[in-house]
């Protein structure tokens, strides 16, 4: 028998930077939102978590559903949960990333009208809090490598 609270309980989602560092740039994928919230902005690939799946789970299955691209390595990277972080209601994002060697084509699909990889150098504003986690990425993973 399923359990029934009365409290209300917050969402968990993932998020997945992929990061490709080619001659002397260095790109990240993004994926437009083809819905609301930010519907039309960029974004990390991401999603929120089924309940028949685990938190590396959701990272890989969001990271194919919205750009068809399969990754078996992601590294955990951190854990945001800043009380108004998503507009749909209380969300605690848990993000992934992984190094690339080269960019892999990317095909949009699910809730991503399209999927980009942009130089660090020019990104587009980017939705929800992923340009604080973009700056964590640089400080914290850029920064060694």
């Amino acid at each position: 028998m399923p359990y029934c609270y009365e409290y209300p309980r917050p969402a968990v989602a993932t998020d997945i930077v992929l990061i490709a560092k080619e001659a002397s740039d260095t790109k990240i994928l993004l994926i437009k939102r083809k819905n609301d919230p930010f519907k039309g902005m960029w974004a990390f690939p991401g999603g929120f978590m089924d309940l028949n799946e685990t938190l590396i789970e959701t990272a890989q299955r969001e990271l194919f559903e919205e750009t068809s691209i399969k990754i078996n390595e992601l590294t955990f990277f951190g854990i945001y949960d800043d009380l108004h972080r998503d507009p749909r209601g209380r969300t605690i994002g848990v993000v992934y990333f992984a190094l690339l060697e080269n960019v892999i084509k990317p095909q949009s699909g699910d809730d991503a009208s399209q999927a980009q990889w942009f130089s660090t150098n020019q990104l587009p504003p980017l939705a929800f809090d992923h340009e604080k986690i973009w700056h964590d990425i640089q400080q914290k993973i850029l920064t060694q490598n």
